[in-house]
């Protein structure tokens, strides 16, 4: 089953596994009175139906191979073995690992205990808040710690580090200088995910192969 979601602007973006894409694009030209033309560059497919509806298709681990019709060389190339990097991380909670076709191979999954916010006001509330902000950049060091263990002495087997979680505790951990050769790696793509454990980082490894299409109507 191909992960749904809505689109930024409209039309709803759709997650499909490799194996399944060839027979996604056959099922979007008859459900749309087949296919007027179809457009690619190096990171972009986008197939127009008949009816108008668009098909935008992020390429996974660009460039896009040339030579012959861009949706058999999207096929082609989506398909390849790959090994990736995973880093997911929340406040309070991160899963880091390597996956090959799917598969987590090697992992690391912890969670930190971080307050909630306070209601209080006054001195207390000045206090918890300095609570939480500590336990957060505590929480947040280990997240290094371990993405530089797991990842740091794999980097240069990595095709790429496929991101997820929250974009804020992302854009600190990038901050961190040590992890530069992590993020030299990352693709733009960043997941949308639920709390870090190892059952998410398992569908992450199977959500980093999938191809993201951009579908709206015309």
């Amino acid at each position: 089953m191909s992960k749904v979601r809505t689109a930024a602007g409209g039309g709803r973006v759709v997650e499909v596994a490799p194996e399944r894409l060839a027979g996604w694009f056959d099922r979007f030209a008859a459900r749309n009175d087949g296919i007027r033309e179809t457009a690619a560059t190096e990171d972009e497919v986008v197939v127009t139906a008949g009816n108008g509806t668009t098909a935008t298709v992020a390429v996974p681990f660009p460039p896009l191979p040339g030579g012959g019709p861009p949706t058999v060389r999207l096929v082609l190339h989506a398909k390849r073995p790959r090994r990736v990097g995973l880093l997911l991380v929340r406040l309070g909670a991160h899963s880091v690992g390597v996956a090959e076709g799917g598969e987590v191979t090697v992992s690391r999954t912890d969670r930190h205990h971080v307050h909630g916010r306070s209601a209080a006001g006054g001195w207390s509330q000045q206090r918890f808040a300095r609570r939480r902000e500590g336990q957060a950049r505590q929480a947040l060091r280990e997240a290094a710690d371990d993405a530089l263990e797991v990842l740091g002495p794999r980097l240069s087997e990595l095709d790429a580090v496929v991101l997820g979680g929250d974009r804020r505790a992302l854009d600190e951990l990038r901050a961190d200088r040590r992890l530069e050769p992590v993020f030299s790696l990352a693709l733009p793509r960043i997941l949308d995910i639920s709390e870090p454990r190892r059952a998410v980082l398992d569908e992450a490894a199977e959500r980093a192969r999938a191809v993201e299409i951009v579908v709206r109507q015309g």
